[in-house]
């Protein structure tokens, strides 16, 4: 068996900057729309009543990729992370296994990346101001890679006060804001762990555009029902989105159907429209995909193997 590269945590992030992540996450989902890579459903096996296990597959170009990752929401009262797991990814024309990175680190930067890519497809073209809706890790990423995008204007909340500070003082330029402050935003990114309704229907404004990246399973949700029906809907995968995203209770409900729903993918590829007008108010739906995390782990072991970034080494 010849050697992995091993990337922990710190070398993923090393290897791929928000820039790069934005420019892999793009990639992906046009590849994806494309029918060039290609992306069997996330699998769930709940852990009850911790959290649950996810296995995503994904194949695209000479690589193939699972990832192994957790959501363990009571994880941090003990000290420990909500997210982690291992990705692996190995050579699609052999099968031999090539590296094994940190999906932690991987999660963070395709999250943050996505919400970038939506906001600069979907929001207005005058969009200036930004909310981050949630200051862990994943939303720290989120406010790092919109700020890459060109927006570098935003507030920042969480109800832990001391997160929302360290996010706005390292963006430099953005504030630290009560709810109603993030929400009242150009664009809304909520990434909270989805277990409690942030948005309701009279927080949203004209011209709005908002990205769910929080309600990654099975009965959870950021939005309300109300909210999300009054939105132009948009989503990273209809079959994962309409069965544990934000769509999945406007859909059980009988209040949204598939032809209410664009892809991003169709949206970058020019199959499908973005926002009607300048009025209008958008959501994007992010469940989080196999193919992002393809596009940033590939961009990883690309930096690793040019030498950009120092890997471990193992053999099995």
């Amino acid at each position: 068996m010849p050697e992995l590269a091993l990337l922990d945590h710190d070398a993923v992030l090393a290897a791929v900057s928000p820039e790069a992540a934005i420019e892999a996450t793009r990639d992906a989902f046009l590849r994806h729309h494309a029918g060039e890579w290609a992306m069997p459903p996330k699998v769930y096996l709940d852990s009850p009543p911790y959290g649950d296990f996810r296995a995503m597959p994904a194949r695209g170009g000479d690589l193939a990729l699972l990832k192994w990752v957790t959501s363990f929401p009571g994880n941090p009262a003990h000290g420990l992370p909500t997210v982690s797991g291992v990705v692996c990814l190995s050579d699609a024309r052999t099968g031999v296994p090539l590296a094994i990175l940190d999906a932690r680190a991987v999660t963070a930067l395709r999250t943050g990346a996505v919400a970038a890519v939506a906001a600069l497809a979907l929001a207005r073209k005058d969009a200036r101001t930004v909310g981050i809706v949630g200051c862990g890790l994943h939303g720290a990423w989120t406010g790092r890679c919109l700020a890459a995008a060109g927006y570098q204007d935003g507030v920042c909340f969480d109800p832990r006060a001391e997160a929302a500070a360290a996010l706005a003082a390292e963006l430099g330029g953005w504030a630290v804001g009560d709810l109603p402050a993030a929400l009242a935003c150009d664009i809304v990114c909520c990434i909270t762990p989805g277990s409690t309704i942030v948005v309701e229907r009279d927080d949203l404004r004209p011209g709005q555009h908002l990205n769910m990246l929080g309600a990654d399973g099975s009965g959870k949700a950021e939005a309300s029902i109300d909210a999300v029906v009054a939105c132009e809907l948009f989503c990273d995968e209809w079959e994962q989105a309409s069965h544990s995203g934000e769509l999945a209770g406007a859909v059980a409900a009988g209040r949204v159907v598939r032809e209410q729903v664009t892809s991003l993918g169709a949206v970058l590829a020019g199959d499908g429209a973005g926002r009607s007008g300048p009025g209008a108010t958008t959501l994007f739906d992010s469940t989080g995909l196999a193919i992002q995390d393809l596009g940033v782990a590939a961009a990883a072991l690309r930096a690793a193997q040019a030498g950009a970034v120092e890997a471990g080494r193992i053999t099995l």
